[in-house]
């Protein structure tokens, strides 16, 4: 009887345990168990990360922050020694976060991250001692709800998949610095919690034919600079190309081109802070997008986006030291400027040759328009020498004061600095300073509607000094920290993706008050009587401005801009430079 119930128990204890096969069947995702054709659904990814924690201690699941969607984002961390916790993971260890579905229907990365965290999890592929990999997901919720399978008009595959707008219709990957969405505002929470190594955000491209099925997007070296741009530039994309040529990966720089044969030539795209990577640049953190080639096979592009995910980690085990040391070494450098670049152009004195894997392209006559297309031949590959233009130059600078210094009143702008960790004090008391102003000189704006903006751009200031009124409650924003980049890019007009280009100090732009002219005619007169200097001034420019001399309301006008009584508000840029002293 005894022997018999041993027996029985030995049965029941093998039939309770879940064998390795049937582990694995219980992890497999939609992408495998549809052969390489379907993305899986914003449920089933969160399900997925859920059960993979539930079931391996290596994995954590958290829910942080909000989403226009009103779901919230979620980070998920892979650490073999399941510490969590951000401030007590051992700081020499590389971490690298990796973005997923911001173009829901480019969902390459979805897919590739999950095969990867289960892998990492049951040990199929080799465990990082060095690299500590955190993910989002799904960044754009709303997009990946927003499910179909025609908005991706040259796209192959998957069966269907998210919408690239996100729940009120933004493009989250021109958001990173506006921050209008919900989205934008935790990503920021989620990127200062886990302060990465190396970013990198998976996207699909499409603009031109060729054989490759990966294409990767760094951020602009010579823009991140220093010794960490050399790094990235002569180290890391390098061994990046080198690892997943192993893997018999090709992989080339992203593509840049529209409507025209890649062979003639392509420059780097500039990742502006508009952008993923833009953004994370500016705490040197190293960037990459992740480009797969639309019209490969969805399942090609999965499993190339996995490899190169692999490769990474490979790449960070090898080099974590080094990553560590020069990015500190960036952040002590940066602090210390006396000059920031605000403008690049392309160096076209410098470029880079690759041997481009293409198709041959020919220009025929459209069938449906009459009219030249281009028409790429598969049948016939080439690899051929192309000129790639990924040196930039800078073209403007400022000096970096020692503090800028804005108004209370401008709490939107407070705010997205206290997200982004930016640190300031307050001003004490009421008292008057001699500070560096700026008056808005020129800008241009758009005519149509970008991102929820009509945004300037090739904005040019002013420089004067005066003695300014500042109240106790004023912001202090000194230069000396971590996020020097994120201010100068910010509160420097005539940067690209400025507060004021992107709207935000609009209000001072509209002049309030204005002149009747039957009675300023009259004052007038009596200006110049008492300014022989602005007499001059005024009749040389009706001399060599005729059409300033035929139009009284202009005379009118520019005798009032020079006079006491026009504002002094219109045009005055709020934001204070406290300049270094020599």
């Amino acid at each position: 009887m005894r022997i018999l119930l041993s027996i029985l128990s030995l049965v029941l204890l093998f039939s309770c345990e879940t064998t390795e096969e049937e582990k694995k069947a219980e992890f497999s995702t939609p992408f495998e168990k549809s052969s390489g054709q379907q993305t899986a659904t914003y449920d089933e990814v969160i399900s997925f990360y859920l059960k993979l924690a539930k079931e391996y201690s290596s994995i954590n699941v958290q829910t942080i922050g909000e989403t226009d969607s009103g779901h919230p984002l979620h980070l998920v961390t892979f650490n073999p020694e399941g510490e969590f916790n951000f401030k007590k993971i051992d700081p020499k260890k590389i971490t690298i976060l990796v973005n997923n579905g911001i173009h829901p229907g480019e969902p390459d990365g979805i897919d590739a991250t999950m095969l990867l965290f289960r892998d990492l999890a049951n040990k199929e592929t080799k465990t990082p001692k060095n690299t500590i990999l955190t993910t989002i997901p799904i960044y754009n919720i709303g997009g990946a709800l927003n499910r179909n399978s025609n908005s991706r008009a040259n796209q192959n595959g998957p069966e269907s998949y998210g919408f690239r707008g996100n729940a009120l219709n933004y493009d989250l990957n021109r958001d990173f610095i506006k921050s209008d969405t919900k989205n934008s505002k935790t990503f920021s929470q989620i990127f200062h919690l886990v302060k990465p190594d190396i970013f990198i955000d998976n996207h699909v491209s499409n603009g031109a034919d060729y054989q490759y099925t990966l294409t990767h997007l760094f951020t602009q070296h010579n823009k991140l600079g220093g010794k960490l741009g050399n790094y990235l530039h002569k180290e890391l994309m390098p061994n990046l190309e080198t690892e997943l040529e192993k893997k018999n990966w090709d992989i080339t720089p992203f593509v840049n081109v529209y409507n025209q044969a890649p062979e003639i030539g392509f420059s780097q795209f500039m990742d502006n802070p508009r952008y993923s990577t833009g953004y994370t640049t500016l705490w040197n953190t190293l960037g990459l997008m992740v480009e797969t080639h639309m019209l490969k096979s969805y399942k090609k592009r999965v499993l190339g986006t996995y490899s190169l995910l692999q490769s990474m980690i490979t790449i960070s085990e090898k080099n974590y030291k080094k990553i560590k040391e020069i990015r500190k070494e960036a952040v002590k450098n940066i602090s210390t400027l006396k000059h920031y670049p605000i403008g690049w152009e392309i160096d076209t004195l410098k470029n880079t040759k690759l041997n481009f894997k293409g198709f041959k392209a020919d220009t025929l006559i459209s069938e449906i328009t009459g009219l030249p297309r281009l028409k790429y031949d598969r049948t016939k590959p080439f690899t051929k020498e192309v000129k790639y233009q990924n040196y930039y130059k800078a073209t403007d600078s400022i000096t970096v004061p020692k503090a800028y210094i804005i108004k209370k009143e401008w709490i939107k702008i407070v705010d997205l600095l206290s997200l982004n960790n930016i640190e300031y004090s307050l001003v004490e008391k009421d008292t008057v300073v001699n500070l560096e102003n700026y008056r808005i000189k020129s800008f241009e704006t758009n005519t149509y509607s970008y991102e929820g903006h009509y945004n300037h751009y090739n904005t040019t200031v002013e420089k004067y000094f005066n003695k300014t009124a500042l109240h106790k409650g004023d912001y202090i924003i000194p230069t000396n920290q971590t996020g020097i980049r994120y201010i100068i890019e910010t509160l420097e007009p005539a940067c690209v993706d400025s507060f004021f280009n992107w709207n935000f100090f609009d209000t001072i732009l509209q002049q309030k008050e204005h002149f009747s002219p039957y009675i300023f005619e009259d004052t007038a007169i009596k200006i110049l009587e008492k300014d022989s200097v602005l007499l001059k001034e005024f009749n040389l420019k009706k001399i060599t401005d005729s059409t300033f001399a035929t139009n009284w309301e202009k005379q009118l006008n520019w005798l009032y801009k020079k006079s006491k009584y026009y504002e002094k508000e219109h045009l005055s840029y709020p934001v204070y430079r406290v300049l270094k002293e020599d």
